[in-house]
């Protein structure tokens, strides 16, 4: 049930952010749309805790978005200086390694982690082992336990 009205709230509050407009017939409108939203995914049981996984958001916020928004401004001047320096080697490369998360939110919270880094995209992703492309041989190689690896498990588990 807490899932169910947390979902109405972010859908309601995602609703007015994009319309804008707040005149009696749009703000009811909205709040139709959203619950009948959250009753028809209530029935359809798609509406649990991995679902909307609003139980991580002050671990996430606190800890995990700040770092991530570190390791992609760090990734991304990493890839600049590559492509505006010829000097710098370039290297794509393929590379598996087998993630450490055993929840499916855990693993989309690091294949996506992996994808919004630039240098790095996420091409297979699953309970088995991830294949990532690298831009350079040496950051593919440092997927395997990484730092990255570590924390999302730390997110996963609630530590």
């Amino acid at each position: 049930m807490l899932h169910a009205v947390s979902t109405l709230v972010v859908l309601y509050a995602f609703w007015l952010l994009l319309s804008g407009y707040f005149t009696a017939f749009l703000l009811t409108a909205g709040a139709g749309s959203a619950l009948a939203a959250v009753l028809f995914s209530t029935r359809m049981g798609i509406i649990d805790r991995e679902s909307h996984p609003f139980h991580l958001v002050g671990r996430a916020l606190l800890s995990y978005w700040p770092w991530l928004v570190k390791e992609i401004i760090k990734s991304g001047w990493d890839v600049a200086r590559r492509i505006l320096h010829p000097g710098l080697p370039i290297s794509p490369t393929l590379t598996r390694f087998r993630p450490s998360q055993k929840t499916d939110l855990g693993l989309v919270i690091h294949a996506q982690s992996i994808t919004l880094t630039p240098g790095t995209i996420s091409i297979e992703v699953g309970h088995g082992p991830f294949l990532v492309h690298a831009l350079t041989a040496a950051g593919g190689a440092a997927l395997a336990g990484s730092d990255m690896d570590r924390r999302v498990t730390e997110l996963e588990a609630g530590k």
